[in-house]
């Protein structure tokens, strides 16, 4: 079914229309949009990874989520901003411009029906600043909407305690969490026999990058033929089960405190995008 790791009940394109309109305090219920992208994740894991993740690790929150705290999820975008594993087959991209219009396309709608919480709940490490954008373009457009980007691994969880620290500095891409993720998200998909570590050289100019981590723009194919930026040898299910709890756990807590948030509401006109008219500050007086 379409929900996939979403909990039917929390899942807002299975009610109808009159439903939607009927629903109780629209304006602080949230709306999560998992984000995700199809692309390489090296010879042992699926080009869905990162949709996988986005959507498995909100499905798992919202099944967790108290009842009465209000929030649905909608379908996961699937396709994302891929350009830098263009060098390998099974990756589908879209350009940023078009991701950008979609998110932001998607956003109006949400405001439309009523909703005044988004979450962008983003799985791909190669678009946050284009989630950033549509929740900044969404915010001038209307000044009682509060749209949050934020990565779906970024909140507390216990991969911090599994991975080595040369992991924790350069790994990037397809390596131990996400691969303990997908052994417990998807197992049937994951092949452990083909994992091999490769990670890129440390980044020489401590000024730049105190990790080694790269400081410039790269792509995959820039440290290797295997598409792998990491170490995924060691992972297993059941570290990626203690982190789809620990992780969920704390998207529980970032939920309930989101809609029970009261944010500043703004009510004068911005200028936007097709716009030509809005409003500026022509004085200041202290209160």
């Amino acid at each position: 079914m379409l929900h996939g790791y979403i909990p039917p009940h929390r899942f807002l394109p299975y009610l109808s229309w009159t439903e939607i309109a009927a629903l109780p305090d629209r304006e602080n219920t949230v709306i999560v949009l998992p984000c995700g992208a199809i692309e390489q994740h090296g010879p042992h894991l699926p080009c869905s990874v990162d949709s996988v993740i986005a959507s498995g690790v909100m499905g798992k929150a919202l099944e967790k989520l108290p009842a009465e705290v209000r929030a649905f999820a909608l379908p996961t975008i699937t396709y994302g901003k891929s350009e830098e594993h263009l060098h390998f087959p099974g990756t589908m991209t879209l350009t940023g411009t078009t991701l950008l219009s979609t998110v932001t396309e998607i956003g109006e709608s949400v405001y439309r029906a009523g909703f005044r919480k988004l979450l962008f709940a983003n799985g791909h490490g190669g678009q946050p600043q284009v989630l950033e954008m549509a929740a900044r373009e969404l915010r001038l457009r209307h000044g009682d909407f509060v749209v949050v980007p934020h990565g779906v691994s970024r909140l507390p969880n216990a991969s911090s305690r599994q991975i080595s620290e040369q992991e924790r500095r350069l790994s990037m891409h397809a390596g131990h969490s996400e691969t303990a993720l997908m052994l417990a998200l998807a197992p049937d998909t994951v092949h452990m026999e083909r994992a091999a570590a490769n990670f890129p050289p440390p980044f020489p100019i401590k000024l730049l990058s105190a990790d080694g981590r790269p400081a410039c723009a790269w792509t995959a194919r820039d440290f290797g033929p295997s598409g792998v930026i990491g170490d995924p040898t060691s992972a297993t299910r059941e570290q990626g089960q203690e982190i789809l709890d620990t992780l969920s756990d704390s998207w529980v807590q970032a939920l309930t405190e989101l809609h029970a948030l009261r944010w500043v509401v703004r009510e004068e006109a911005t200028w936007e995008r097709g716009h030509q008219q809005g409003f500026i500050q022509q004085s200041f007086e202290a209160a």
